[in-house]
């Protein structure tokens, strides 16, 4: 079946006269109004949908000149559209970095700009800018226009600041802001709260942009946006828990429906997309749409317009006078259409009919070169036709109120607020194009995220243990386990290990651009996810073991038992979540205090789980025990392109190893206390080296590494056995005595010597002349 080139024609005249008729030339932003200058972040990218869905049914019909010319005018306005909203970003790349560092809202990207020069129109303090929700939208919606073939992106430069706007919203899960609605907390006090459509719409952001080149098929190593997949599954594991309420203060919220469905797509589990959209519908679901959530008194009649938010026994004021909202209809045309339920979408699509407004268009906003703001008046002649107006909302009169709570959904409502309402008129032809026949569903979702909550098969871990050294390889060859040595493993299969703090270091290269004073990922720990992959540098193939066998990164990973059941843990966490091609690669690191001193036999907890493994069954999930030789070609290999040689990742990891033993041998005996003294660097380039080697010491398991590194011999594992001993409390005084060292680097050398008493067990002495630290202990 054809195109109809009538309806392509129509809805070509509706968004010219309704959205692309405000959209500057220069910047490409789109204002609220003829007399509002400001440009939404997310409205804008709501109104580049309908535009570009637009632009893709004008593919099919490539046959006349004019429909031709009439597509690619749309995509280059979507394209002018998103660089414009980059550029208003980019304006602000040190409220990135500083963002990255510090969370906090005053350091946020802000939520709108001039639509004229893409400038700031508010300060910081004077609008909830915080919305982790209208920068992932931007991102996602970048990668769904450059997987259908937009070029958006230009420059390294550019590809480099994407990248740290996915750092941006990485911490997403875990970061209060103020919402879709901007306003914070129900009570409109102004008080950020962690919402769950800003954390569904930053893991579609995350999901999305993943291994995803921006420059498309004339890309290359440089033009590749890297995500970390264990951030996006700390925003699955919140989103789980929260659904279907939105945040503390409201139960549930109809922006939720942008993440169980269109655009977002963000929860795979069917049972709890059902449970949300019942919940939205059976308690916001009114004849003009839903309201935005329970007792919500934004331009109700009962609202007070000269405060700026409502004491929260007030709230009860609001309760069942809601306005009501016709751009949500939408939302659920769309879901319907994606669920493949066009008979549930077409009577959403009948309501929505029903309460759109009807208005006839200046004939020149579309007969002729697309009308700009600013560049002529509009035109006194009219199209007959009455093309379909998207009101902003419904509200009830204050005579009907009394009425309206006795027998809700009775009372006549009156739109109010902007017409068009542009956020909703794109959503609206976006859904209209869909229902038509001039768009499939799919073609507005290149990436597939609609099949996020297929049923997927199930998956099987693969599982590596390896010895630190020949005596542990004997102890496990007892128990008929044939293991491996890192050194043997190098020789087997040309895999080089490393802990998991090295990628950590090499992830940190990523997105760094001095042109913009970005210093690429801040990050200080690696999920599960990201190193249960194998990795490619320049010719070399590595892995690397879990941090959470890391006992340098946190002192309770001294437990073995401890470790083993992380272990167990996360074999069913990769089942649950692994999404990657090939299979996830577990390394487990068996080092010598996993063996009794007393007995030289392994602990029993060690024991158990040998002996699952060898079942093919832990914790629920499948699993196959071999070598890494075996499972090279089955595991999941990722390129990092960005690191041009595997001699870099030697040469920091040879750094972070140093570091590492010079602060073991700073470490006393508990049976000799005395104090301890070193010099503190002084050179400011020192300064991340020295906070490195506290943070990136080897694994638990000994550091395990390959021949290029320095193979660990019995004596220092020893050392590490007796490291289990030591206290926390030394253990962390040894930190923040480095900590404090570094800051005497950048101190004067005229000021006087400082005492500085941490607890009664210890303190420190510090002089200037020489940069000293002597920590001193009182082992009573």
């Amino acid at each position: 079946m054809g195109i109809d080139k009538n309806k392509l024609d129509y809805y070509y005249r509706l968004i010219n006269g309704t959205i692309l008729s405000l959209q500057d030339t220069v910047t490409g932003l789109i204002p609220a109004s003829l007399s509002n200058s400001h440009a939404w972040i997310r409205d804008n990218v709501y109104m580049s949908f309908s535009i570009w869905g637009l632009s893709l049914a004008y593919r099919k019909v490539p046959d006349v000149d004019e429909d031709r010319s009439r597509g690619y005018e749309l995509e280059k306005c979507v394209v002018n559209l998103m660089r414009g909203i980059l550029k208003c970003y980019m304006y602000q790349s040190e409220k990135v970095e500083n963002f990255k560092k510090t969370q906090l809202p005053c350091s946020s990207l802000h939520a709108k700009f001039d639509s004229r020069t893409c400038k700031a129109v508010v300060g910081d303090f004077e609008w909830g800018h915080l919305q982790i929700d209208a920068v992932s939208l931007y991102l996602l919606a970048l990668a769904q226009m450059t997987a259908s073939g937009l070029r958006i992106i230009w420059t390294v430069d550019e590809v480099a600041f994407i990248q740290n706007l996915v750092f941006y919203i990485e911490p997403a899960s875990r970061i209060p802001d103020y919402g879709i609605w901007e306003r914070g907390d129900k009570t409109n006090h102004g008080l950020p709260e962690l919402n769950s459509s800003s954390v569904g719409l930053a893991k579609a952001a995350l999901e999305s942009l993943n291994g995803l080149d921006l420059f498309g098929p004339q890309g290359g190593v440089s033009s590749t946006i890297h995500c970390l997949m264990d951030e996006s599954q700390k925003c699955n594991t919140v989103l789980e828990n929260m659904l279907p309420r939105e945040s503390y203060s409201k139960e549930t919220d109809a922006a939720l429906l942008g993440i169980i469905s269109y655009p977002g797509f963000a929860v795979a589990d069917e049972a709890i997309i059902e449970q949300t959209r019942n919940t939205i519908l059976s308690k916001l679901l009114g004849s003009y749409g839903c309201i935005r959530f329970l007792r919500d008194g934004y331009k109700t009649a009962r609202e007070d317009p000269s405060r700026l938010h409502y004491e929260p026994w007030e709230l009860r004021i609001f309760d069942g006078i809601e306005c009501q909202w016709p751009l949500f209809f939408t939302y659920l045309v769309l879901g319907a259409c994606f669920d493949g339920n066009f008979e549930l979408a077409k009577k959403y699509m009948d309501q929505l009919e029903q309460i759109v407004l009807r208005r006839k268009i200046p004939r020149d906003t579309w007969d002729g070169p697309l009308l700009r703001l600013g560049n002529s008046k509009p035109a006194e002649i009219v199209d007959d036709v009455l093309y379909p107006i998207m009101p902003g909302l419904y509200s009830l009169p204050a005579d009907k109120i009394d009425a309206e709570i006795m027998a809700p959904n009775s009372q006549v409502r009156i739109p109010i607020g902007s017409a068009p309402h542009l956020w909703g008129q794109s959503m609206y032809i976006l859904a209209s194009l869909i229902m038509d026949g001039l768009l499939l569903p799919g073609e507005i979702d290149p990436l597939g995220r609609r099949m996020a909550a297929e049923p997927k098969p199930d998956l099987v871990v693969q599982v590596v243990v390896m010895a630190e050294d020949e005596i542990v390889k004997e102890r496990l060859a007892e128990y008929k386990l044939d293991v491996q040595t890192p050194a043997e493993v190098y020789r087997d299969s040309c895999i080089q290990i490393y802990p998991a703090k090295v990628l950590l270091q090499i992830y940190n290269q990523l997105g760094v651009c001095p042109k913009l004073g970005l210093t690429g990922r801040t990050a200080k720990d690696i999920g599960v996810i990201a190193t249960s992959s194998l990795y490619r540098i320049g010719n070399s193939t590595m892995a690397f073991t879990p941090q959470f066998i890391d006992s340098h990164s946190f002192y309770v990973n001294l437990d073995v038992n401890f470790i083993l059941d992380e272990f167990r843990a996360n074999v069913a966490f990769l089942r649950r979540v692994w999404a990657s091609p090939g299979r996830p690669t577990l390394l487990l690191p068996v080092a010598e205090r996993f063996v009794r001193s007393e007995s030289d036999s392994l602990l029993p907890s060690m024991v158990t789980v040998i002996k699952k493994l060898k079942s093919g069954y832990i914790n629920g999930t499948r699993v196959v025990l071999g070598n890494m030789s075996q499972f090279e070609a089955t595991s999941c290999v990722q390129k990092l392109s960005f690191i041009k040689s595997a001699d870099t990742v030697m040469k920091r990891h040879s750094v972070l190893r140093s570091g590492s033993q010079r602060l073991r041998r700073l470490t006393p005996s508990p049976a000799h206390p005395r104090g301890v003294e070193f010099s503190s660097p002084v050179s400011a380039g020192d300064q991340q080296s020295c906070y490195s080697s506290l943070a990136s010491t080897p694994t638990g398991a000994g550091g395990l590494v390959s021949p290029g590194g320095v193979h660990l011999s019995n004596g220092r594992m020893r050392e590490e056995h007796e490291g289990i001993q030591r206290t926390s409390l030394r253990r962390k005084s040894l930190a923040l005595a480095c900590a404090v060292s570094v800051d005497l680097a950048a101190t004067d050398d005229d000021s006087p010597p400082v005492e500085v008493s941490v607890t009664s067990d210890f303190c420190f002495v510090i002089s200037p002349q020489p940069r000293r630290i002597l920590i001193i202990w009182n082992l009573r």
